[in-house]
């Protein structure tokens, strides 16, 4: 893409090529990890820079160190980038925001998270106007800072240098350089134990481990106020975790890390449903936390017993002189040590109670632990037995859990929405729209005539097999379905998606349901033979050179079926002459026979509908321009033409997606069907629509094929573009999604192979599909010398 940067930069004299140049080299790398709107922000944002007059360095600094801040934590953070700096101009000269900019990739890698990075830009903006003299030193050490800092530690580290030197600008100058001892006391004062940037990435692996799945992590902007800091916590699915982790009475940050990890992990895989809050009082809640946490552990470290020793040492450490939790309340202290009878049988409490009330719920944990209201039952049941023994502390209390690594609680109660439930290993959300009910056929006749007729049913009424009406006439051959009903919509099947950027798999992250499109006239199909009439010729040549050959045999083995006679004849000669004989006297047979299913595989999203030819949309004659979609109406018909005449087992597919969860599948000819009118005329009705998740759909015709028994599988896929679709704004996500996809396939042995319509689509399409997998066919009289590379090459 060509960009005539003189529109964004103005500062830059046209003579200037070498810095146009690394502007362009720059643009190009941007290109690659924002989207369209993404670029827009950041052209805005080089704008915006070369207005504010403060010189080419800090246009230069911007347009370079951008495309890495973006990598770290996306492209949401442009505008405020551009904002801060924007308003830091007035405060500050030109070198120091230059300065801060030429730092922001370093502030993005180490923080680690969108909404930090702006508590980061906030800061900024209050040290300007507190100490500025303070801000050139500190950008200066901040790799230092940052990599002993978190965000909360670095802003009272700066807050207290800005008022200790408020009118001693050179003492300033030299706390934010790290230059006086109170700037090192300080720092080592607030410098926290473990960090989680520095541990992501093990974290990752660590639960993936455990339980095969990804799980999204992110870190909390904690200020630390107190020194227990943040709890962490769930929500929407992703796991909110502090920044950083002090040593707890012996135990290093790391494992606390790892068990608080592994709880909020255990939150999300073993919660089927939420509990109901209805008529509990706050602190009856907090009891019935204490046992949904006991439950969620309890099938955790059933599957994997190390967990059971990281959990329990955090309740068998004893505090310390100085601990800084000091002495629990009576209360709380009965809540913890019925938290560790639970998880340790062998533990025996002085108070009778505690042991009574672990027992018990370890009983009822082994014979059914996802037995309905389990744990809002116990909870309310000790709470009721707790209080004769000591008395209800205030809900703060109740609510200040003494262990770090227990998250606060507000996925079991809050998300009620986002709950799941679960059938075996497969987690199916709750699905919005009509309900499916099973019925008998009486119910169902009872029924039929006021939920079947409308299009937008309240519940859809499903029988084992298609009911007929019982008529005198013997030739009724419609059944009730086909007479009232509406186009079946089949369950949601759900699939996993491929994040690149932290190399892990969103499970279930996508939803495909199987619908129908309306019909058309099947001869259009015919028709389009009889227009690309010389086409067919050509590819009918093709056809009669890949059929099935039969029995072949193959002279020169030296093992095989049958006996060459004429080879061992002269090998008998060699030998009475005394020559080696040449070994190779059998004959092999090879039975040529095509086991190949395929799924022809039709991109119909709305850039189909688009016109191809040089008319502007507002001369006479643009309506008259075949679209994209006549073109892939033309080449499906003549694949499937094609394939059909072979004889090969395959079905015509489609797809469209309304983001991830609707991703649209049709099945226009099924493998069960012959290509008869029935399949033509809803070829013939194809329409397009909506946007391309291509990843979703290449799986979802890869569970097809793997429905079928053949021994050779192939998706051959026709497209116009790349994928994209409305909820997803990196160019670079869904690209490497279907990438990923097609790598799954070829695991389970499915061969992939992509027939795009784009001309320019070599940029990206070879990425995808691999060198030599895809092929552009721009027009479809170019189609039959393709048809060699998808079919003789591929199987055979």
């Amino acid at each position: 893409m060509s960009i005539d940067f003189s529109e964004y930069v103005s500062c830059l004299s046209a003579e200037d090529h070498e810095h146009r140049e690394a502007l362009e080299s720059s643009y190009h790398e941007a290109s690659r990890v924002m989207s369209p709107r993404g670029l827009q922000n950041y052209l805005e944002g080089m704008r915006a820079m070369c207005t504010l007059g403060r010189g080419q360095d800090l246009v230069l600094t911007y347009v370079q160190e951008m495309p890495g801040v973006v990598k770290e934590v996306g492209e949401d953070v442009i505008p405020d980038i551009v904002e801060a700096l924007m308003k830091l101009s007035s405060h500050t000269s030109g070198t120091v925001i230059t300065l801060m900019m030429a730092n922001m990739p370093l502030a993005a890698q180490r923080l680690g998270d969108a909404e930090v990075m702006r508590g980061y830009l906030k800061l900024l903006h209050q040290l300007a106007g507190k100490a500025p003299r303070g801000l050139r030193p500190m950008m200066e050490v901040l790799d230092e800072l940052l990599s002993k800092l978190t965000l909360g530690g670095l802003r009272r580290w700066a807050m207290w240098g800005a008022q200790a030197h408020q009118r001693d600008l050179d003492g300033q100058m030299a706390y934010f350089g790290l230059n006086t001892e109170s700037a090192k006391s300080v720092l080592q004062r607030e410098r926290r134990g473990t960090l989680f940037i520095d541990n992501q990435r093990r974290l990752n692996f660590y639960l993936r481990a455990l339980w095969a799945r990804a799980f999204l992590m992110r870190p909390t902007a904690g200020d630390y106020e107190t020194k227990r800091g943040l709890k962490p916590f769930i929500e929407d699915f992703q796991i909110h975790i502090p920044d950083a982790y002090d040593p707890f009475r012996g135990i290093d940050g790391m494992e606390i890390y790892r068990a608080a990890a592994a709880h909020a992990a255990a939150h999300l895989v073993y919660t089927r449903e939420a509990i109901s809050g209805e008529q509990l009082s706050q602190a009856q809640m907090r009891f019935i936390e204490l046992f949904e946490d006991a439950r969620i552990e309890y099938l955790a470290y059933q599957e994997f017993p190390g967990l059971r020793k990281l959990w329990l040492s955090f309740y068998t450490t004893q505090p310390g002189k100085d601990d800084e939790f000091g002495q629990p309340h009576e209360m709380m202290d009965y809540m913890l040590r019925v938290t560790r009878a639970i998880m340790d049988p062998d533990y025996n409490d002085p108070q009778p109670l505690i042991s009574q009330v672990a027992g018990e719920f370890r009983t009822k944990l082994e014979a059914d632990p996802y037995a309905r209201n389990l744990s809002w039952m116990a909870g309310v049941d000790f709470y009721n037995r707790i209080l004769a023994l000591a008395p209800l502390p205030s809900v703060r209390i109740l609510s200040d859990w003494p262990i770090p690594y227990r998250d606060d609680n507000r996925y079991i109660w809050e998300f009620v929405d986002n709950m799941f439930i679960s059938q075996g290993d497969d987690y199916i959300p709750e699905q919005q729209g009509p309900k499916r009910r099973y019925v008998s056929v009486m119910e169902f006749v009872d029924e039929i005539d006021s939920e079947m007729t409308h299009g937008n049913p309240d519940e859809i009424l499903v029988l084992s097999s298609e009911l007929f009406p019982y008529e005198d006439d013997l030739e009724t051959t419609k059944s009730w379905n086909q007479m009232e009903g509406v186009e079946p919509v089949s369950d949601p099947y759900h699939y996993h998606e491929w994040d690149y950027q932290v190399q892990l798999a969103r499970p279930d992250w996508a939803t495909v349901i199987e619908r129908r499109q309306g019909k058309a006239d099947p001869e259009r199909m015919d028709e389009i033979l009889v227009k690309h009439k010389p086409i067919a010729s050509r590819i009918r040549h093709l056809i009669d050179a890949m059929q099935p050959q039969g029995i072949v045999r193959r002279r020169g083995y030296e093992e095989g079926e049958e006996l060459d006679l004429n080879a061992a004849v002269r090998a008998m000669i060699d030998i009475r002459r005394g020559i080696m004989p040449d070994p190779r006297i059998n004959i092999r047979i090879t039975r040529h026979v095509r086991d190949l299913s395929i799924v022809l595989l039709l991109d119909l999203s709305e850039s189909t509908n688009l016109k191809i030819g040089d008319l502007d949309p507002d001369d006479e004659g643009y309506s008259e321009q075949p679209s994209v979609l006549d073109l892939t109406r033309e080449a499906s018909g003549l694949l499937a033409w094609a394939i059909d005449s072979i004889g090969d087992n395959f079905a015509v597919h489609g797809f469209a997606s309304d983001g991830r969860h609707d991703v649209q599948y049709y099945r226009f000819k099924d493998f069960n069907e012959g290509y008869n009118d029935e399949a033509k005329a809803r070829m013939a009705g194809m329409k397009g629509g909506l946007s391309t998740r291509m990843g979703a759909a290449l799986r979802h015709a890869g569970w097809h094929l793997t429905q079928q028994a053949a021994q050779k599988r192939l998706v051959l896929l026709v497209t116009d573009g790349e994928p994209a679709d409305i909820d997803e704004r990196d160019p670079q996500y869904l690209r490497n999604d279907a990438k990923k996809a097609v790598e799954d396939l070829a695991m389970k042995g499915i061969h992939t192979y992509c027939l795009t319509l784009d001309p320019n689509a070599d940029r990206y399409v070879a990425r995808i599909f691999g060198e030599n997998n895809y092929s552009i066919v721009d027009n479809v009289e170019r189609l039959p010398e393709r048809l060699p590379n998808v079919f003789a090459a591929i199987t055979g």
